[in-house]
């Protein structure tokens, strides 16, 4: 939900499941193709007796640990590690109800991003309004100085996250975590003691663009921090909205992926019809389509850095292929991989690859990641902005 230098403090969509696939919508949504643009039907074949020999390992030591009286989660994660599955995860019951919530656009939290200051400390990034850190009176900028006494001024932005959020016994609605929070570098810092609550995210919103924002034919900004369910509706809806011939500058920076069946969604926003991408499950090869009737003809810049992961990647893809965008930014992360989820003994759940997905023109995004056609590495929003005016959308 973030870029590199932040991060909200819900589970991270890229941890093992990022590309997970609702298969009951995605199939929905996708057909069986003959073949993958330019597959090795033998490598596809191998790699899906690979991971096939995999999801049976990691079972196996799953259930033999459970009779042995030992912990079945860290035997499966044990196994996961010897795989070599680069995006295999393996969570215990709570885990996964937890990311299977966040996919659906909650989390157990305080209503808090994080980032990296300019002098190296760790500072509050956003805050949800409504959140218990914003009735807190926690504004964006102030300091994190400490997490339940813990000092963590040069931790890693991660590790502050995952102390906000809470282990694997307090991470509930709920519980408390108490903040050292300091506004200002010189100012005092402030004990606060902040209740965990379910909160629901924010993965669209949507702003005018230019000076004159009143102005009906303003260009529009549509930013996705992550493809939870809804997402790709909401992403429809504002392109809908739209005022006549505005441009669209699509923000997919940081945003670490979700649901690709709501990528797909949001790619027929875009598109009428076609090809939005291929992917191979346990060597079956399928397809995604974009639904007709979307906006063809509405000017469209898409901006993509290092943290654009998985579906945004997908979504990226489709759009560059097809010369429906012009992209802006850097190159994208390069996560192409598809993880299904499978229950093991003892009522975790391991979730390792099984495929991975091409872009129309048939293109690896996996380990790859996708070239902007214009390559920027600082005021890429103000780039984009330059960009789409010269398309005709206006900003």
């Amino acid at each position: 939900m973030s870029g590199p230098t932040h991060a909200f403090e819900s589970r991270g969509l890229c941890r093992g499941a990022a590309l997970t696939l609702v298969f009951a919508s995605v199939l929905a949504t996708g057909a069986a193709t003959g073949s993958l643009p330019h597959g090795d039907g033998a490598a596809i074949k191998a790699r899906a007796v690979a991971s096939t020999a995999d999801r049976d390992e990691v079972a196996h030591a799953a259930a033999e640990a459970l009779a042995d009286g030992k912990s079945a989660t860290e035997a499966a994660e044990e196994a996961v590690s010897r795989s070599g599955d680069r995006w295999g995860a393996v969570y215990d019951e709570r885990e996964y109800e937890e990311f299977e919530q966040a996919l659906d656009g909650s989390y157990t939290g305080v209503g808090l991003a994080a980032k990296r200051s300019a002098d190296g400390l760790v500072a509050v990034a956003r805050v949800q309004p409504g959140g218990p850190a914003g009735r807190a009176g926690i504004k964006r900028d102030d300091l994190l100085r400490t997490i339940d006494g813990h000092r963590v001024d040069k931790r890693p932005v991660a590790e502050v996250v995952a102390l906000l959020r809470g282990d694997r016994t307090s991470a509930a609605a709920g519980t408390t975590v108490v903040l050292g929070v300091q506004r200002g570098a010189t100012g005092p810092t402030r004990t606060l003691t902040l209740t965990r609550a379910r909160l629901l995210t924010e993965a669209v919103t949507v702003q005018k663009l230019g000076p004159n924002r009143s102005d009906s034919s303003a260009a529009v900004l549509i930013k996705v921090d992550s493809f939870t369910k809804g997402a790709g509706a909401k992403v429809r809806d504002a392109v809908r909205s739209a005022p006549a011939g505005a441009g669209v500058l699509l923000d997919l920076r940081g945003n670490s992926g979700g649901l690709v069946a709501e990528a797909v969604v949001a790619a027929s926003a875009f598109l009428d019809g076609g090809l939005v991408a291929t992917y191979d499950v346990h060597g079956e090869q399928r397809a995604l389509y974009a639904e007709s009737g979307g906006d063809t003809e509405r000017p469209l810049v898409v901006l993509i850095d290092g943290g654009t992961m998985s579906a945004a990647e997908l979504l990226t893809g489709a759009l560059q292929d097809r010369g429906r965008a012009v992209t802006v930014g850097s190159r994208t992360f390069g996560k192409g991989s598809v993880q299904m989820p499978s229950k093991l003994a003892g009522g975790s759940v391991a979730e390792l690859t099984v495929g991975h997905y091409r872009t129309p023109a048939g293109r690896s995004v996996d380990g790859h990641g996708i070239t902007p056609d214009l390559a920027v590495s600082a005021r890429a929003l103000q780039r984009g902005e330059t960009v789409l005016s010269g398309l005709g959308g206006g900003s």
